[in-house]
């Protein structure tokens, strides 16, 4: 009884959209089963290109956003005087919604947006003068909302290695000091390895939410211009509702969507030893 309110919410709001969509997915336009959603996806060149900007974003993305993160984490973790004000400002991006992020950045980046005014104050750019940011080629639009990203992801990530950083013994790093060990040999070999769990949840964490960016993307620069895996969901669910079999498109989508983000996080698992530490806290 206790769980019921919980298991039922689950059913409406999760397994039972799920098992929709798998099923329209495998659904024909005269209601048999059929295979020809899966075919049309994978020969169309939306889905390579779309496959292929989320990939490049999401491997990208999380490298930079970890360092940064553990190099703030690390920083923050040290507790000087104006910490609490410093951690403050590094969370904002966090509490702004995706759809607030991309307004603010689309009216920054348009030609007479914040951003030319700002440059322009500071003197790198002459009077007459704009930046076309969301004009340039798809490498660049590519880079440009890799840092949008990142700038509003990485308070998130930050936060989990701030906490495990918090949780860790500080007796074992004082003994790493003790035993002759400088700054950079206890973070690489005491504090990282003690931080493994951490790091894990929060690259998976990442690496979930990475793979399922499209909002901003939408919002600066249209459908098409940009294709990526979730943007194609929404696409031929919203925008081509016309078609016979949008919704299965829309469907099949997600499910080859739900399956990259579930083997990307068993790979990672894997090559990360995260099977290996489970066993060993098993034992």
């Amino acid at each position: 009884m206790l769980i019921a309110p919980t298991v039922i919410y689950y059913i409406f709001f999760w397994l039972n959209p799920v098992i929709t969509s798998i099923y329209s997915s495998f659904k024909g336009i005269d209601g048999s089963f059929t295979l020809q959603n899966y075919i049309t996806v994978f020969t169309t060149t939306s889905f390579g290109e779309a496959f292929g900007n989320t990939a490049f974003i999401a491997g990208i993305s999380i490298v930079i956003e970890f360092f940064i993160a553990l190099a703030l984490a690390l920083l923050i973790n040290k507790k000087f005087k104006g910490s609490a004000i410093f951690l403050f400002i590094a969370m904002v991006p966090m509490a702004i919604p995706a759809v607030g992020a991309a307004a603010i950045w689309k009216t920054g980046l348009t030609a007479h947006g914040w951003m030319n005014s700002l440059l322009y104050y500071l003197g790198f750019l002459a009077k007459g003068e704009k930046l076309l940011f969301l004009s340039g080629s798809k490498f660049s639009i590519l880079w440009l909302i890799i840092i949008i990203d990142t700038w509003q992801v990485i308070p998130s990530m930050m936060i989990i290695l701030l906490a495990g950083l918090q949780n860790l013994s500080k007796e074992a790093k004082e003994a790493g000091y003790i035993f002759g060990g400088n700054g950079l040999t206890v973070l690489r070999q005491i504090t990282i390895p003690m931080l493994k769990p951490t790091i894990i949840t929060a690259v998976i964490l990442r690496l979930i939410s990475a793979i399922q960016i499209w909002l901003i993307v939408v919002m600066l620069f249209g459908f098409d211009r940009i294709p990526l895996l979730l943007e194609r969901v929404i696409y031929y669910k919203e925008e081509l509702p016309r078609l016979d079999n949008s919704f299965q498109i829309a469907s099949t989508y997600a499910v080859i969507t739900s399956v990259i983000v579930t083997i990307a996080a068993v790979v990672y698992l894997k090559v990360s030893g995260a099977f290996d530490i489970s066993k060993k806290e098993v034992m």
